[in-house]
């Protein structure tokens, strides 16, 4: 039974609509503002079904009238004929009004009147009886089984001779034994003296001799040629001049041998930073740009090679013979495919979309995402009339380019700043969680992004519950120590603007991170970044160490560290983290990933289809990218310079 199907148009009028259950209006709305949120807003078109709560909703778009389709049921049903009814209501309902849409357009949709209930009853009572009526299931007749062929000769069996089938099973089973050590001995000892006597079986004596027998000789054989060999190789080579005993320790040139200068064990954290040593090092590398503004995290860049684009070529169906250069023909053969005169099939656009799934797998763009990509907009375009003197490579391009800008500008915008301000208002510490595989650069990200909140003006705690990897705490005491440098004590009232709070190795994870939270609470710190140690996606104690510390904690901001490069890759981990988190989460809404940080973006050149694998599959954005080696290589994510990156050729 259905519960609900609608129509309405692209702009948001609903012309017509359906309620199979009783019950209020907002039990229809609901669902469909869910599927034009998260799916028809969000260019996320390649499936046409959609799971809303209890209900699954299934759509189809109808390009050329900007009309939607949507028909909802209950999920735990399984109703074979959703697909047909859909479709005949899709052709019945555009035939019927096909004529008021064309002549009155807009103010059709507004001012006309649409009686479909006693079609649709029709239509939705023949798919009904048609998904029951079942062809009655006929016998096998003797001809169509196997043991009508088999033949006479087959079924006979001489005496010496086994069945095909039992011999087969005692051949495999008899090559297992035969592959242990003390029978291989045995077949040797016998091969070595009858070398010269059993020479190699001719083609004639095959016929002659019987299966065993032919067996027995070329494994002899093949033992006689290995013995040989075996002989050439045991030949003992030159005893080699043994080399002098002991290791001596290697000396670097630009080393220093003073063993103080590399023992922290004395340092002091948790709040202590005076006797930490202080160490000599250049600013400007620390800081890069010096003519950049404090604070202001800018926008990703993309300089794009400004080159004339090709003349885009006219793709023809391979049906049509090719119009000859020149001439007429080929004139009228290219007005013909410029000139807006049809709507776009799915034929014309499959040799472009091709080109563009080749294209974005390319670009490092996960072959599955690339796959729902290209459908959503095929299912988008498809019969949309195509505007005057456009072609439909340019068609193609375009919409691919507006859904891969809206993709990468999620529902949820990560304002972070803004979000720390109304945690100060509250007078509680703003914690983010980073998590992610092993060397992505978390704990380096995580040092960027507290030189960006210093320079803001709030203090950061940083939690060092990476216990796990060996130098972890004292990479990121180095990282206190370059900032509190960058940022001196005296030019903030005498208060360290970024302090550490660790207890060393092997502790809980998610124990430290409480504590750090307490103290920054006690201390009135702004801002508590939770460093986590790396892991992989399948080590399932790991990640059940990581949804304790997340459920333990409750941190205002989960961000998930990826590095650039991945391709595949980077769907199975988030989705695979995103799947921990829910599964070992005792709560009934799990936290899951709020954000991501793509690191190393300034190694993959235009290679940037990572940045759109992560967000397609989590629907969550890119809060920051990596893009250096210095503190100030942050930067906010750049939709359209992302795609213009994307769609270089």
């Amino acid at each position: 039974m259905l519960d609900f199907f609608t129509i309405f148009s692209k702009g948001g009028l609903v012309l017509w609509c359906f309620q199979g259950v009783r019950g209020p209006a907002a039990a229809c709305t609901a669902p469909v503002n869910a599927l034009i949120r998260s799916v028809l807003l969000q260019e996320r078109g390649g499936n046409n079904s959609f799971n809303h709560e209890a209900l699954t909703l299934k759509y189809k778009l109808d390009n050329q009238f900007e009309l939607v389709f949507v028909v909802g049921f209950q999920k735990i049903l399984t109703l074979t004929y959703v697909d047909k009814l859909i479709d005949d209501v899709h052709k019945e309902f555009r035939d019927k009004y096909r004529n008021e849409f064309q002549q009155k357009g807009t103010l059709g949709l507004l001012n006309g009147t649409f009686d479909f209930k006693e079609d649709f009853l029709r239509l939705l009572r023949d798919a009904e009886e048609n998904s029951k009526i079942r062809a009655p299931t006929a016998m096998k007749t003797f001809e169509q089984s196997v043991k009508s062929q088999k033949t006479v000769k087959s079924m006979i069996e001489t005496r010496g001779e086994k069945p095909k089938e039992k011999a087969k099973n005692k051949k495999n089973k008899g090559s297992k034994k035969e592959a242990s050590g003390t029978e291989a001995v045995t077949v040797l000892t016998k091969a070595a003296p009858d070398a010269k006597q059993n020479p190699p079986v001719a083609a004639g004596d095959r016929e002659e001799l019987t299966k065993d027998e032919i067996l027995q000789k070329n494994r002899e054989e093949f033992f006689r040629k290995r013995l040989k060999g075996g002989e050439k190789s045991n030949k003992s080579p030159k005893p080699e001049t043994q080399k002098e005993k002991g290791k001596k320790p290697r000396v670097w040139d630009l080393g220093n041998s003073n063993a103080k200068v590399l023992d922290y064990s004395n340092s002091t954290t948790n709040g202590n930073t005076d006797t930490c040593p202080t160490e000599e090092y250049d600013p400007d590398m620390a800081l890069g740009d010096r003519d950049r503004e404090p604070g202001r995290l800018y926008d990703l860049e993309y300089e794009s090679d400004e080159e004339e684009p090709e003349e885009e070529k006219v793709i023809q169906s391979p049906s049509q013979p090719r119009a000859k250069k020149g001439g007429l023909g080929g004139m009228f053969g290219m007005l013909k495919g410029l000139v807006g005169s049809k709507s776009l099939t799915r034929e014309d656009m499959d040799p472009v979309l091709e080109k563009m799934k080749d294209h974005l797998i390319a670009k490092n763009v996960a072959a599955d995402i690339t796959v729902q990509l290209c459908e959503s907009v095929a299912k988008k375009l498809e019969g949309k009339v195509m505007g005057t003197f456009t072609t439909v490579t340019s068609t193609v391009k375009q919409a691919l380019q507006e859904s891969l800008v809206q993709i990468l500008q999620p529902q949820r915008r990560v304002d972070m700043l803004r979000d720390v301000m109304d945690a100060q208002r509250h007078r509680r510490p703003y914690v983010v969680t980073f998590c992610g595989v092993n060397g992505v650069g978390k704990s380096t990200n995580l040092a960027k992004i507290s030189f960006w909140l210093i320079e803001n003006g709030f203090s950061v705690l940083i939690a060092a519950c990476d216990t796990f990897r060996a130098g972890a705490v004292e990479q990121l005491r180095t990282h206190t120590r370059r900032l509190n440098a960058l940022h001196p004590p005296e030019n903030h009232g005498g208060r360290p603007m970024v302090q550490l709070y660790e207890k060393g190795y092997g502790k809980d994870a998610a124990g430290i991170a409480m504590e750090a939270i307490s103290y920054a609470r006690n201390q009135g710190f702004d801002v508590v970044l939770v460093d986590t140690a790396g892991r992989m996606q399948d080590n399932a104690p790991l990640m059940t160490a990581l949804a304790k510390l997340i459920a333990v904690n409750t941190p205002d901001l989960v961000l998930f560290v990826g590095e650039a490069l991945v391709g595949n890759e980077a769907v199975d981990q988030l989705v695979k983290f995103n799947k921990a988190l829910a599964d070992h989460s005792m709560a009934q809404t799990p936290r899951l990933i709020d954000g991501i940080v793509l690191t190393k973006f300034d190694t993959i050149d235009d290679k940037v289809g990572a940045a759109i694998s992560m967000t397609y599959i989590t629907s969550k954005p890119i809060v920051f990218v990596g893009t250096g080696q210095t503190y100030c290589d942050l930067r906010s994510l750049n939709a359209k310079a992302v795609v213009a990156a994307l769609m270089k050729a």
